[in-house]
C-alpha cells in the first residue's frame, strides 16, 4: 500500500512545490525578489504535491493549451512541467502516482493530449510519452556570414524597450499562428516566465518587424559578450523568433546576421527544415551542432486523438495500440485518408501509445520504427501505407520553452 497521498495544492505551498522542484534539479530556492516574479504561474487546481502525512516529497503541475496537429487542427492539451520527486522518495511509486492522477485529470478537463519537455531522456517513456518533435542547433560564423540580398519589399525593423515587446509579442505570435504541428499557444504567465524575463534580467534584446500591414514579427536574443577575455568570442543567440510571413522571417534572421560586435550567431532547437542557410552565400559558414528532442506527447484520448488529425491519401491501415497507464486506449483502430476509428479487424502494426505518439506529428516514420525492431509488424506492405497516410508538409516543431 502506498505510503504517500495526491493532493491539489493551493496558494499556502505553492512555493514550497517550487521550492522541492529546483531542489530535484540541485538548485537553490527562489529568492523572494524571483518568487514574487514565479508565483503568477501556478494555476490553482492544476498544481499537485504527493506527502507523506504533512510532509510535501514530489510535485507536478501544468498549465491548459492547444496543440497544432496535422492538418491545423487545434486540440486541448496540457503542458506539464515542474515535475519533481525529492530525492530520498525516488523510486517509490510517488511519480508514478502524479502521472496517474494528471491523467485522470486531464481527461476530466476534455485534453485530449499531454507535452512536455524532459530533463532526462529515460523518464517519460513508461508513462506513454514519446518523443514527437526534435530541433537543431545552428552555429553561424559571423564573419564569414554573407548575407543574401533582400527582396526589398520596404520592411523595417526596430528594437522595443521592455514593457513594448511584453505587450506586443503576445498579439504578434497570435498573428503568426499555429502553423506547424507540434506548436502550442502561450498562456499569459508563458509570457511573464519567458520574455518578460530574458528582457528584464538576462540582458536580452526584442526586435520587431514591421510590413506592409503593421508588425509582423519579432526575433529575442541574447549576447554574452567575449571582449576582454583571451580568444574570447562574442556569441548572439537567438532566443525566439516569431513571424507572420516568409519576408518578416527572413528580415529577422538578415538583422540577426548584421549584428555588429559578434563573433558567432547561435539558434538553439530551431526546425530540422527551417531554410536559413540559404539566407547566406557561404552555407559552410553554417554547422549543425546538435539535434535534440523537443516536445514528448503523450496521446490521452488515444480515439480522440487519432480522429483530430488529418492524414495523407493512402490506402487503410489497422494499428493495435498498447497502452499499459491507460488501457482503455488499448484496442486496434482503422486509419483511413477521412479519419481514424475503433475496429475489430485484424491489425497490421501493433506498437506501444509512446510510439505511436512520436509518429503523431510526422517526426519519424513507421518504417523507421520497424527497422529498428520496435514495432510488430504483421503486414509489411501496411508499413508505406502508414507512412503514407501519417506523412506531414511540414517537420513537427513547437518552439514554446516551458
Amino acid at each position: 500500500m502506498a505510503d504517500h497521498d495526491i493532493r491539489v495544492l493551493d496558494e499556502s505551498n505553492f512555493r514550497a512545490a517550487h521550492s522541492l522542484f529546483r531542489g530535484t534539479l540541485h538548485s537553490a530556492p527562489a529568492t523572494d525578489e524571483r518568487w514574487e516574479h514565479v508565483k503568477a504561474s501556478y494555476d490553482p487546481g492544476r498544481a499537485f504535491g504527493a506527502f507523506q502525512g504533512d510532509e510535501m516529497v514530489g510535485t507536478a503541475q501544468s498549465w491548459p493549451a492547444v496543440l497544432a496537429v496535422p492538418g491545423g487542427v487545434e486540440v486541448p492539451t496540457s503542458a506539464v512541467s515542474r515535475v519533481g520527486v525529492r530525492a530520498d522518495w525516488t523510486r517509490r511509486g510517488v511519480l508514478s502516482a502524479l502521472m496517474r492522477r494528471q491523467f485522470r485529470d486531464y481527461r476530466e478537463a476534455g485534453e485530449i493530449a499531454s507535452v512536455l519537455r524532459a530533463s532526462e531522456a529515460v523518464i517519460y517513456g513508461r508513462f506513454g510519452y514519446g518523443v514527437a518533435s526534435r530541433g537543431r542547433q545552428l552555429k553561424f560564423d559571423r564573419h564569414r556570414v554573407a548575407v543574401t540580398p533582400s527582396a526589398g519589399t520596404g520592411g523595417r525593423i526596430r528594437l522595443v524597450d521592455l514593457d513594448t515587446g511584453v505587450a506586443l509579442a503576445p498579439e504578434l505570435y497570435t498573428r503568426a499562428g499555429l502553423t506547424r504541428p507540434g506548436m502550442t499557444s502561450r498562456w499569459s504567465s508563458w509570457w511573464t516566465m519567458n520574455l518578460d524575463r530574458v528582457l528584464r534580467y538576462d540582458n536580452a534584446r526584442m526586435a520587431v518587424h514591421r510590413g506592409a500591414d503593421g508588425d509582423d514579427g519579432y526575433v529575442v536574443y541574447e549576447v554574452k559578450s567575449g571582449m576582454g577575455e583571451p580568444h574570447g568570442k562574442s556569441v548572439l543567440t537567438v532566443e525566439d523568433l516569431v513571424a507572420a510571413n516568409p519576408e518578416a522571417w527572413a528580415e529577422l534572421w538578415r538583422f540577426v546576421f548584421r549584428v555588429d560586435l559578434v563573433d558567432e550567431v547561435v539558434g538553439e532547437l530551431r526546425p530540422l527544415d527551417e531554410p536559413v542557410e540559404w539566407l547566406i552565400a557561404n552555407r559552410r559558414a553554417a554547422k549543425v551542432t546538435d539535434v535534440e528532442d523537443e516536445t514528448w506527447l503523450r496521446l490521452v484520448d488515444v480515439p480522440a486523438a487519432l480522429a483530430a488529425r488529418r492524414y495523407a491519401p493512402a490506402e487503410p491501415v489497422v494499428v493495435r495500440v498498447r497502452d499499459r497507464y491507460l488501457p482503455d486506449n488499448e484496442g486496434a483502430y482503422r486509419i483511413t485518408p477521412d479519419g481514424a476509428e475503433r475496429t475489430t479487424a485484424e491489425a497490421d502494426l501493433g506498437l506501444d501509445v509512446d510510439l505511436l505518439a512520436a509518429t503523431y506529428l510526422g517526426d519519424v516514420s513507421f518504417t523507421e520504427l520497424a527497422h529498428a525492431g520496435r514495432l510488430d509488424v504483421l503486414d509489411g506492405a501496411a508499413l508505406a501505407r502508414a507512412d503514407a497516410l501519417f506523412a506531414t508538409e511540414r517537420a513537427p516543431w513547437s518552439g514554446t520553452y516551458f
